[in-house]
């Protein structure tokens, strides 16, 4: 017996606002729409695919009365494919991120950032295109 990761629930007040950053973020889709819940992923899950092999989570906005209070215990990383750290940074700006600080110190080869509802996520370094 064993289970599989398949998605990452993500509490938020506006579950479309979020999912459409996201989408943008990461060039996901909307996969599903039930009640106030939105999910997106780069693929349609099926029970076939995801029983032959571990597939990329999605990721499931719900809705939920209260707000973040304290850091996030977990969160995202993403890599940069088509350009550097700061051109990533700039550009998920422009979609409605901003730079936080949660004490990670000038130095670091990552920048933390936090989506239009305040939770964290880091900008890594690129991943140059294998030649």
């Amino acid at each position: 017996m064993t289970s599989r990761f398949t998605e990452l629930v993500v509490d938020c007040h506006d579950p479309e606002r979020l999912a459409a950053f996201w989408c943008e973020v990461l060039d996901f889709k909307v996969i599903d729409r039930s009640g106030a819940m939105v999910e997106i992923g780069s693929w349609v899950p099926t029970v076939e695919d995801v029983r032959a092999r571990q597939m990329p989570p999605t990721l499931l906005f719900i809705p939920v009365p209260e707000g973040r209070t304290v850091k996030n215990r977990l969160h995202l990383d993403v890599s940069p494919i088509d350009g550097s750290t700061e051109a990533e940074v700039t550009r998920l700006i422009g979609l409605g991120a901003t730079r936080a600080d949660v004490g990670q110190g000038p130095d670091r080869s990552w920048v933390v950032m936090a989506d239009p509802e305040g939770n964290e996520f880091c900008v890594l370094r690129p991943l140059p295109p294998q030649g």
